[in-house]
């Protein structure tokens, strides 16, 4: 117990990787009494809570209908950590990830070896983290293509590929489908981050 007799509860929480699940639980924490967030932010929440009111069981149901399970395995939550850091490098650093090569921002990030990282990634998910760091890249081609402000070059700029020809290659190869089929056909879709 901490602030005024309530006792605190720290989270790693799985599939919280985007600014649009931190703003979900926020919003929704505002309405459970007895509840007081502390933080969000990706992979984990902390909060306090009046045991008289709500148990800790209550919280982690309320986060589960959110979507989002607690993680206690210590592999489980170096992968969510790699999710993140992954989604950070290639969603929200601008164009960063074409300056910096992904195993060493990850490694960084994390601060642990890439190929220790990279086998718990393919244990634990059955893929390797190669395979979804360019699904992940796949996906942002995809928004940029769909807002339509830039060109392929500068989308393949951006997202580090060394030419429009190796972008486009792996696009057909990761989705079955031309660059150009995905333009005239935006309706095939995107898949949700937290599908990769």
């Amino acid at each position: 117990m901490d602030k005024e007799g309530k006792k605190y509860l720290q989270l790693k929480l799985k599939d919280l990787i985007s600014k649009a699940g931190v703003k979900l639980i926020e919003l929704h924490f505002r309405q459970v009494a007895g509840v007081e967030l502390e933080y969000v932010r990706l992979g984990e929440a902390a909060l306090y809570y009046d045991a008289s009111v709500v148990g800790e069981g209550d919280i982690t149901a309320i986060f589960s209908r959110l979507g989002f399970e607690a993680i206690n395995d210590s592999e489980d939550v170096i992968v969510e950590r790699i999710r993140i850091a992954a989604i950070e490098l290639i969603y929200y650093a601008s164009n960063v990830s074409s300056l910096i090569r992904n195993s060493d921002y990850i490694s960084e990030r994390l601060g642990l070896p890439y190929d220790k990282l990279s086998r718990i990634f393919s244990k634990k998910c059955n893929k390797t983290l190669e395979n979804y760091l360019i699904q992940l890249k796949i996906e942002k081609v995809k928004e940029l293509i769909s807002n339509d402000h830039y060109t392929l070059s500068e989308i393949s700029y951006m997202l580090g590929y060394s030419s429009v020809h190796y972008l486009s290659n792996q696009f057909k190869k990761t989705t079955g489908i031309t660059v150009s089929q995905y333009k005239d056909h935006p309706d095939i879709g995107r898949i949700p981050l937290e599908e990769i």
